[in-house]
């Protein structure tokens, strides 16, 4: 089959921060291939398909946590923090409060030879406040993840990813198993947060409606290709 291209007019004369070229994508079995595409600075994608297709594993491939079977990436969100990660189950220290696990995220913007027990500083340290207090979860940062509902867990999970100021976020299902009403608070607040910060959204998503309501374009995995929507 032909490689499958996914470009757009609109994108024309801009600098891509993710390069796919030729991308063969699985675990041993190919579930993704042929894919040449690019990301750019503002995108809101959506990888979208049936379960088993492979939407996780692109999605944890464009992050760098998985190396693609053949093919090339060239990354330009190669910096420390340069990329949050939101993975399904969220990743969060359970044990540990709110606060806590978004300060993890904070961390990354100082340098790896930065001594924990030094701490973030004042000024970081006000961020991590305020971004709190923009998602609702101010009330509760002194309180351990375990206790926390899920709509509350989520919030702390997009915090810790923003407060690193990434250039792009990759999030797996992240709002699953929420209602209508958290789905959408939710959704309008990182709308807000993303273009503040100016990051790129990649994310995967098993509803369709909720995928749309957030993208500007959908990458739709169909017998092994990648078909590229965009949503109007």
């Amino acid at each position: 089959m032909d490689e499958v291209t996914i470009s757009s007019d609109l994108t024309a004369g801009l600098e891509p921060i993710i390069q796919l070229r030729s991308l063969n994508i699985g675990y041993g079995k190919s579930l993704a291939k042929d894919i040449t595409a690019e990301i750019y600075t503002g995108d809101r994608i959506a990888i979208i398909g049936p379960s088993g297709v492979g939407k996780t594993t692109l999605l944890r491939t464009i992050a760098g946590l998985i190396a693609p079977l053949s093919g090339e990436i060239n990354n330009n969100c190669s910096g420390r923090g340069d990329i949050g990660y939101i993975p399904q189950k969220l990743g969060l220290v359970r044990h540990s409060s709110a606060k806590s696990n978004v300060m993890l995220g904070a961390r990354t913007r100082k340098s790896r030879l930065h001594l924990p027990f030094l701490g973030l500083g004042e000024e970081l340290n006000k961020e991590v406040d305020q971004l709190l207090q923009k998602l609702g979860i101010s009330e509760i940062s002194d309180e351990p993840v375990r206790i926390l509902s899920g709509g509350q867990q989520r919030r702390v999970a997009i915090a810790r990813a923003l407060i690193q100021k990434p250039k792009l976020i990759v999030a797996d299902e992240f709002l699953g198993e929420l209602d209508a009403d958290n789905i959408d608070s939710i959704i309008d607040i990182l709308e807000t947060q993303l273009s503040e910060i100016n990051a790129t959204l990649v994310m995967v998503e098993h509803q369709e409606n909720i995928a749309r309501s957030l993208a500007t374009r959908i990458w739709r995995i169909v017998d092994n290709q990648i078909i590229e929507e965009r949503v109007e």
